[in-house]
């Protein structure tokens, strides 16, 4: 099931995504779900039984702006070095464990709102699935990972490279307003196995990133598990789980984002995250 974070007008709202229609969830008795609701099975299938039997309004997707699903987190951690063909094209050891980084959470944006090019910076793009975390867990066994997720998006890891490789470590070049594009849906884990998903990043409709989830280093099983062995995880937290080759620093010759550009990071099941590049 894909959820969606919307505008029609009327300020944000929710609803099931289905083709080209919004289901509203404006008419069901609880009009605005938490992310822990999305990790009910009960409320899912009281919002299944509502679709089928036509009791949610329909929506023209066209006439809406969807909305980040996760507009400010409580925290977005990130792997790094977790697809081995990035590894491999910055010639990088195998890693031994997750690596871990850290986003500002006011680097969230939209589908179709713009990435800002800071004046002088080298902006380049990074297409990651990111899980949403639905329920408060520390000490996760990878087991129990799923029971307490909420669903899974896209997640542009806009880096400004510059400001990463002077200061040696991820936390500014990571962090800049908009560098976190999220959406365009958020798609209930029961539907999706984050593990064997098709990822793809354009650029001005040429493909630079072309892989597939199979490729992670640590699973998202084993990623969620690892992560909430060191820190308390929160409902709303999201974490980005590795970007895979074909980034533009290590191209050759060195291709990044401009002004002018326009971002396509689809992901299969999920859908396409399309972000315009804008000068500051």
């Amino acid at each position: 099931m894909q959820f969606v974070r919307y505008n029609s007008g009327g300020g944000p709202a929710w609803g099931v995504r289905i083709d080209s229609e919004i289901r509203a969830l404006a008419d069901f008795p609880a009009d605005e779900p938490s992310y822990q609701d999305l990790t009910n099975q009960s409320y899912l299938k009281q919002v299944n039984r509502a679709i089928e039997n036509g009791s949610l309004m329909a929506i023209d997707a066209d006439e809406t702006s969807l909305l980040a699903p996760v507009p400010r987190p409580p925290k977005i951690v990130c792997a790094g070095l977790n697809h081995r063909d990035h590894a491999e094209e910055q010639n990088e050891e195998i890693p031994d464990k997750p690596l871990l980084f850290a986003k500002a959470p006011t680097t969230v944006t939209n589908p179709n709102d713009p990435i800002v090019h800071p004046e002088g910076e080298q902006v380049d793009y990074e297409v990651e699935l990111a899980v949403v975390v639905g329920r408060t867990a520390k000490n996760l066994d990878e087991h129990e990972v799923p029971r307490h997720v909420a669903g899974y998006t896209v997640l542009n890891d806009v880096s400004g490279r510059k400001a990463q490789f002077s200061d040696g470590q991820f936390f500014r070049g990571k962090s800049y307003d908009t560098f976190s594009p999220m959406g365009p849906t958020l798609t209930t884990s029961a539907d999706f196995d984050p593990n064997a998903v098709d990822v793809t990043l354009r650029v001005d409709g040429e493909t630079k990133q072309a892989s597939n989830t199979n490729q992670f280093i640590f699973n998202v099983h084993e990623l969620v598990s690892y992560i909430s062995s060191n820190m308390t995880l929160l409902p709303g937290d999201i974490i980005s789980t590795g970007t895979p080759g074909g980034v533009g620093i290590f191209r050759d010759p060195v291709d990044l984002l401009e002004p002018g550009q326009t971002c396509e990071a689809e992901i299969a099941g999920i859908g396409t995250l399309t972000n315009h590049i804008v000068a500051e």
